[in-house]
């Protein structure tokens, strides 16, 4: 299984890093560490997670985060965003129309 991370999915998660950065010494490295540990599960359980706005759904498990992939391939996952799940519905449709 090969996972790719868009760009936008990368600008996701340094956003992510820099606000929890703010929060605490090294939270924001924290932060990194346990959204990567999420998405390298991809390799084992992508395909079986909820869809929402056409996507693939996987719920982070240490921060209120989302992972949104596709599988255009049965062999590759690709990350589309990283997303706050404190965040209004209307506004994840949004970044996820872009």
């Amino acid at each position: 299984m090969k996972i790719k991370v868009l760009t936008a999915a990368i600008n996701d998660l340094e956003n992510g890093r820099l606000f929890y950065q703010q929060q605490g010494e090294h939270l924001g490295d924290y932060f990194l560490d346990a959204i990567f540990s999420d998405i390298d599960s991809l390799v084992i359980y992508a395909g079986i997670h909820q869809q929402v706005f056409g996507y693939y759904r996987m719920l982070a498990h240490r921060f209120p985060y989302a992972i949104y992939y596709k599988m255009p391939k049965p062999d590759e996952a690709v990350v589309w965003r990283v997303l706050d799940m404190r965040a209004k519905p209307a506004k994840t449709a949004k970044s996820l129309e872009s």
